[in-house]
């Protein structure tokens, strides 16, 4: 095996994870405490994708369409759980499902009319295009620089969540919302702020590959997929649970997709390894989530009142 490629495939597998735990966060935030099911939650993925491609050709700059996607992401996160979403809390999932179905729909449609059905590149900084040698091994930047900047992420999300009072009222929220409304916790706020903060993190998400597959309509929908096997297999409404089980996919897809096909060369044609592999690597991944549900229905990692 060589060293090189199975370092660069675990950098890649650890970044995939940390992608799929900044979608998955949010979707597991908004469906553990409001128990809402949410399949818009890629249309925010793909606006924080299209918004930092947008200002990053126009100012030829990465960090400004990074920093202006983010309020707009978070504005569009509020603007549809005021106007659309928190009509739906008391509803029944069927109805959580067709009303945000329609929304994946008019987003599509919204953004095929602004910006084309091409698709956007994004252009980096020079110092985000380079590789970085470390003992031996040279790993490309931009990916090192995903890593790191979704830890951060994700290390202040947990920050939030378990140290501030912030937290404090999302987590009681979480557990029993008539008792915290009964404390005075306006939930109506927790439950805006929570989505906000789920359209925030998948624009995040978004803006961090966007560089690497660009911005492409409908972008959201497939890796959404993974995100609610992400959260299924973690536990709904666990940060923690969510981390681990999107690591663990990531690394499932990405080393799958690497070494399965030499694995299956040498049973198979290469023709078929070729494209087994990576087929076998998605079954592999709802096969994880399959066991999981078999012998932990709640998740690897559920919360206490779940």
């Amino acid at each position: 095996m060589d060293a090189v490629l199975f370092v660069n495939q675990l950098l890649n597998g650890v970044q995939l994870g940390l992608i799929l735990f900044l979608l998955a966060a949010g979707l597991s935030l908004v469906f553990g405490i409001m128990d809402f099911i949410n399949l818009a939650h890629g249309v925010f993925y793909m606006v924080g994708a299209y918004i930092c491609a947008t200002v990053a050709v126009a100012l030829d700059s990465f960090l400004l369409g990074f920093l202006v996607a983010l309020p707009v992401t978070l504005v569009m996160g509020l603007a549809a759980e005021w106007l659309l979403v928190r009509h739906f809390y008391k509803r029944d999932h069927l109805d959580h499902v067709l009303v945000t179905f329609g929304m994946v729909l008019c987003a599509d449609t919204a953004v095929k009319y602004l910006w084309g059905p091409q698709s956007l590149s994004v252009p980096l900084p020079a110092w985000l295009g380079g590789q970085i040698a470390l003992g031996g091994i040279t790993l490309p930047t931009y990916r090192l620089f995903i890593v790191v900047v979704a830890a951060l992420v994700a290390l202040a999300l947990w920050q939030v969540i378990a140290r501030t009072r912030v937290g404090m009222m999302v987590r009681a929220s979480a557990s029993n919302e008539e008792m915290a409304r009964a404390l005075g916790i306006e939930t109506r706020m927790v439950f805006a702020l929570v989505f906000a903060i789920g359209a925030v993190l998948a624009g995040i998400a978004g803006i961090m590959v966007a560089p690497i597959t660009g911005a492409s309509i409908g972008m959201g929908n497939q890796i959404v997929i993974l995100a609610l096997v992400v959260i299924i297999i973690g536990g709904i409404g666990s940060i923690f649970g969510a981390f681990v089980a999107a690591i663990g996919v990531g690394l499932i897809d990405t080393l799958g997709r690497a070494y399965l096909p030499s694995i299956l060369g040498a049973v198979f044609s290469p023709s078929v390894a070729s494209s087994a592999g990576p087929s076998l690597a998605s079954i592999l991944i709802y096969l994880s989530m399959t066991l999981v549900l078999i012998f932990r229905p709640s998740g690897l990692f559920p919360p206490a009142n779940r």
